[in-house]
């Protein structure tokens, strides 16, 4: 039988919960009574995250890092150990595609930056956060990869896929090495997810633009279109995701990766 499923002041830390898949997680999280730490680069936007769950009176945090820097990652957990004495939920967010997509386009700045922002927060999170886990008997992690990091997706996303690869991977290694510590690591394999990622500047150009497209709305209904379910996931679709192996009803699932991708990994192309 499934628990009650609450969270009733978890302090949560969840990254890049300034949009999208973050801000979205940040409410469903709220909305079940955890305390959300809140973090991200711009202040602006952390702010828009917690105007909308102030209505559901929990306490929350919000902290503007650069979660590729130690020592901002050392700040941020200790600031919400001083205000909430623990951490039981790691959320990663943090992410999103460089300029290398096809091998000619790639450079050893894009491919680092790229490396930085995906993986090496996911890394420094958890490497302070584990211990403070640790030391209270338990936690859950759960960090935000994608479907590019298991199977090819029609288009060239050869860094992006590569360091998604590696989140899993290094997720894995976490979930094994701290099981019997009673902390938990997964992974959520978003697909096709209509995001304000998918409209953003990307090396001065849109996002559509680098994918061959005239205009966002073309962009959008061509990624509906490839959806066995026939449309794009919603960011809600993927913190529900998240909530759920985050919460104690996943309390025997570890060193996983869950695809929501509405049927894209099923498929395989036709002639």
């Amino acid at each position: 039988m499934l628990k009650k499923l609450r969270f009733d002041g978890a302090p949560v830390l969840v990254t890049g919960a300034g949009t999208g898949i973050g801000q979205a997680c940040c409410q469903v999280l709220a909305e079940l009574g955890a305390s959300v730490v809140m973090v991200g680069r711009t202040e602006e936007t952390l702010r828009e995250t917690e105007r909308l769950i102030a209505g559901t009176g929990v306490e929350t945090m919000c902290l503007t890092a650069d979660v590729t820097r130690e020592d901002a990652v050392a700040g941020l957990t200790q600031a919400c150990l001083d205000r909430f004495g623990r951490i039981d939920i790691l959320h990663n967010n943090v992410g999103g595609q460089g300029t290398g997509r096809a091998l000619s386009a790639i450079t050893l700045d894009d491919w680092n930056e790229t490396f930085a922002r995906n993986a090496t927060s996911v890394m420094l999170t958890c490497h302070a956060a584990v211990p403070i886990m640790e030391r209270q008997g338990g936690g859950a992690i759960v960090n935000i990869s994608s479907v590019a990091s298991i199977r090819h997706l029609g288009v060239p996303t050869a860094v992006y896929s590569a360091v998604k690869g590696a989140v899993n991977q290094f997720t894995r290694n976490i979930a094994i090495q701290y099981a019997k510590k009673g902390i938990r690591a997964n992974c959520v394999l978003p697909g096709y997810i209509d995001t304000p990622f998918i409209r953003r500047n990307v090396g001065g150009r849109k996002s559509y633009e680098l994918k061959g497209f005239k205009s966002a709305e073309e962009y959008g209904a061509a990624r509906d279109a490839v959806v066995p379910l026939g449309r794009m996931g919603t960011a809600w679709d993927v913190a529900n995701a998240a909530l759920f192996l985050a919460s104690d009803d996943a309390s025997y699932i570890t060193g996983i990766e869950l695809v929501v991708d509405g049927g894209v990994t099923a498929t395989c192309p036709g002639v």
